[in-house]
């Protein structure tokens, strides 16, 4: 049974009149009200004047001109850069960032996680991109480590030095894992 339009405003009109006889109010939804209305109208008008708003007079045309130049060669060369770069050299060096930053790793340890077959599985070359363009300390990362073995495993500064280096361990250099141990708490 099909009802028609006036049909369906009659009933939609004797549930509200209903309601209002109840005691309750039917609410209007909350973007129909004015506080949100007025909320919208002013980030509207917030948008357009920002839009509008043009660069300080006090601006040399040429100058503006000239720099805006210098930005979109700068734009054009760096987007040539990254394209150059294949898509697993950057997921490479993404991964040894997160080694460096978040587990304290050293190169080889990093290296060797990215091309292992039970870790990452990267080329060696994107794994060797990786390693020489990674934004690492690797003193401090041996410090980071070397401070987790000392708090975490009461481990002495030998045995810390030892885990350090060791080619079962952490693998950073001798000089790495000086430089950790000489600037641990004593």
């Amino acid at each position: 049974m099909k009802m028609s339009r006036s049909e369906k405003k009659k009933i939609k009109e004797e549930i509200k009149q209903e309601q209002i006889k109840n005691g309750v109010i039917p609410k209007k939804p909350f973007y129909k009200k004015w506080w949100f209305i007025a909320i919208i109208i002013i980030i509207v008008i917030g948008a357009l004047v920002e839009g509008t708003s043009s660069s300080s007079p006090s601006e040399d045309p040429q100058a503006t001109q000239q720099q805006t130049t210098q930005n979109k060669s700068q734009e054009k060369e760096e987007t040539k850069q990254e394209e150059d770069i294949p898509k697993e050299y950057e997921s490479a060096l993404n991964k040894a960032q997160s080694y460096s930053d978040m587990m304290h790793m050293s190169k080889q340890a990093i290296y060797d996680q990215l091309v292992s077959e039970y870790g990452e599985q990267f080329s060696k070359e994107a794994a060797k991109y990786a390693i020489k363009h990674v934004d690492a300390d690797w003193k401090q990362n041996a410090l980071e480590k070397a401070k987790i073995y000392q708090e975490d495993m009461d481990m002495s500064p030998e045995a810390i030095r030892d885990q350090l280096t060791s080619e079962y361990g952490e693998q950073f250099t001798q000089e790495q894992a000086d430089w950790a141990i000489d600037h641990l708490e004593k």
